[in-house]
This record gives C-alpha cells, sequence and structure tokens, in this order.
C-alpha cells in the first residue's frame, strides 16, 4: 500500500522560522511553525498590523480563491495566499497539527517548489501524538468535468496521484505522472519540481497586480522560442507535470485528513482540484471514515469505519 497509514496524529517537535518573499505580491514575509495539540489540524493566523489575527483553518471550506494559486480566508480581509506547496508539503510527510503564523497574506514561494519546506520539517523534527488519527477513504468513483478538463477520486488500496497536463507549447506537450505517495516518493520525485509560466504572460499578470515577485530564482519560465530560459535547466525531464502534481497534493490536503483512493486528473489547476474535493465531501456516499485498528491475533493493523462527528473537517 502506497500510503503510510500511521495509527496516531502527529505534529512538530520544535517550534521555527522561514522567511522569503511572496509571488504573486512580491512582498518580503517572515512564517513561523508550531507545534500543535492534537485535533488542532494545520491553523494559519496573520500577525501584521493589516489583519484581525484571526484563526484561519486549511480545509476546504475557507477556500477563497485558486485563480492562479489556492488562497485561505477572505481575499477581501484576512486571507493567506499560496498555501499549496506548504500544504502538500505537509501533508505528504505526514504532520497533522501546526499552528501556523504569518506576517503577511502570501506563503513565501521559496525557491517555487515544495524543498525548503520538507528539509525545515524534517530539522524540526515530528512528533507523534496520543490521538488517533483518521483517514477518508473512497469508496465509489466521484467525477468532474469542466469544459475539456476534468477530474475524479476512485477507490484505491492506498492514496495515488495520476496526473496528466496538456499544452500547446513544444516546452511542454502532454506530460502524465502516476504516484503512490509516502514521505520518501513525495521528497524525492514530487517536491522538487518548481512552479512554472510562460514570459509572453509576465506583463499581463505584472499588470494586474500578479507574479511580482516570480524571477528565475523561483519559477521555470518558458520564453517566446518556446524554450526553458533558466540557465540551469529542469530538474527533471517532466517537472512540468510532477509540479502540478505537487499542486494536486497540497490542494487536496485541504480535506481535513489524509484520503484513501487515487485522485486523477487532465488539465488539472486549483479551480478543478478544489472543485473536485468539494463534489467529493458533499457526497456523503462516496467516502468513509477510518481509522488504524490493531487486529485482536497477530501483528498488523487493519482500517475501520468510524462515526465522524458533525464538526469534523470532512463536513462542509
Amino acid at each position: 500500500m502506497g500510503i503510510e497509514l500511521l495509527e496516531y496524529q502527529t505534529t512538530l517537535k520544535s517550534r521555527f522560522s522561514l522567511s522569503g518573499i511572496g509571488v504573486h505580491s512580491g512582498k518580503a514575509v517572515s512564517i513561523h511553525f508550531s507545534p500543535a495539540e492534537p485535533d488542532t489540524g494545520i491553523v494559519f493566523q496573520r500577525v501584521d498590523e493589516e489583519a484581525s489575527g484571526r484563526v484561519i483553518r486549511a480545509l476546504a471550506a475557507e477556500v477563497g480563491e485558486t485563480d492562479l494559486c489556492t488562497g485561505l480566508g477572505d481575499p477581501a480581509g484576512d486571507h493567506v495566499a499560496t498555501v499549496e506547496h506548504l500544504m502538500a508539503a505537509l501533508s505528504a510527510m505526514g504532520i497533522d497539527n501546526v499552528a501556523i503564523e504569518i506576517d503577511g497574506g502570501e506563503v513565501p514561494i521559496m525557491d517555487g517548489s515544495a524543498t525548503s519546506f520538507v528539509e525545515a520539517f524534517q530539522q524540526a523534527g515530528i512528533e507523534t501524538q496520543a490521538k488517533k488519527r483518521r483517514y477518508i477513504r473512497i469508496v465509489k468513483p466521484v467525477r468532474i468535468d469542466i469544459g475539456n478538463s476534468w477530474a475524479e477520486f476512485r477507490p484505491h488500496d492506498g492514496t495515488r496521484f495520476e496526473i496528466e497536463i496538456d499544452f500547446d507549447s513544444p516546452a511542454i506537450g502532454r506530460q502524465s505522472l502516476a504516484v503512490d505517495l509516502n514521505a520518501e516518493v513525495f521528497a524525492r520525485e514530487v517536491a522538487r519540481a518548481r512552479t512554472f509560466g510562460f514570459i509572453k504572460d509576465v506583463e499581463r499578470l505584472w499588470a494586474a497586480g500578479f507574479a511580482l515577485g516570480s524571477s528565475l530564482e523561483n519559477s521555470v519560465v518558458i520564453g517566446e522560442d518556446h524554450r526553458v530560459i533558466n540557465m540551469e535547466g529542469l530538474r527533471y525531464k517532466d517537472e512540468f507535470v510532477r509540479h502540478k502534481t505537487l499542486d494536486a497534493i497540497g490542494d487536496l490536503a485541504l480535506a481535513g485528513a489524509r484520503f484513501i483512493g487515487c485522485f486523477r486528473s487532465y488539465r488539472g489547476g486549483h479551480r478543478l482540484n478544489a472543485t473536485a474535493l468539494r463534489h467529493l465531501l458533499t457526497d456523503r456516499s462516496a467516502f468513509e471514515i477510518v481509522e488504524t485498528a490493531r487486529r485482536e491475533r497477530g501483528r498488523g493493523a487493519e482500517m475501520i469505519a468510524v462515526n465522524a462527528p458533525v464538526y469534523a473537517p470532512w463536513v462542509l
């Protein structure tokens, strides 16, 4: 089974901070991570003067924007944008409970991938807590179509992502990736894939107030001649679909619990991921809540269905 079926919840062993710039705002931002109690989940709190300081939970119900990134909270009030790379690292590394303070409205882009977060979590350490972890197990297919794009959840004995992209640019073309996810696979196959874009779109994005912090240090850029202009080239030959997989992992982490099943998408993005997740969570016949239980005889464990409280994260 691809998923690491940990029996108990986890948090960080120690507090730490990271600093960088927002890829869209171009503003410097610092983000502080602290251990949190069981059942806290991942929570954000803005600590800058412009914010009210309300706690924003990293859940699908809090998604407020999906155009160029995934944002949580009210875009006109307290919000935190570009959470997908951070959420992917937290989910793939099996970290359940973290309190995050941030002094701006956007998670720092770092090098455009999830590597900085993975390394920071490894250095801080992960601590097991005395509370059972619950999973969302897919029990029947759920599919949505938006134009030429589609996404679906299917039952699967593990956590699997099958992502396919199709771009007109010959620098990208049609690429696909299938991975059974665990922490090691994520760190090796997905985490280092950087965000990407086309140089022809830069002026339009700047005029709209986006991509102000984008550079060759944090993005793969495709030039007018359909070539990657970064001097170092690509980190993977199919880095583009690997980054789309990274985004999907982060967007689906907003379910509030890891899922056991397969997520497939074609020509996806943040909007499609968010819509597919909400479609799943509003169909209570499509999934069940399970946790690990020790067998009475012999070694090993199995997943058993449990009654979920009405305030559970997966209830929208």
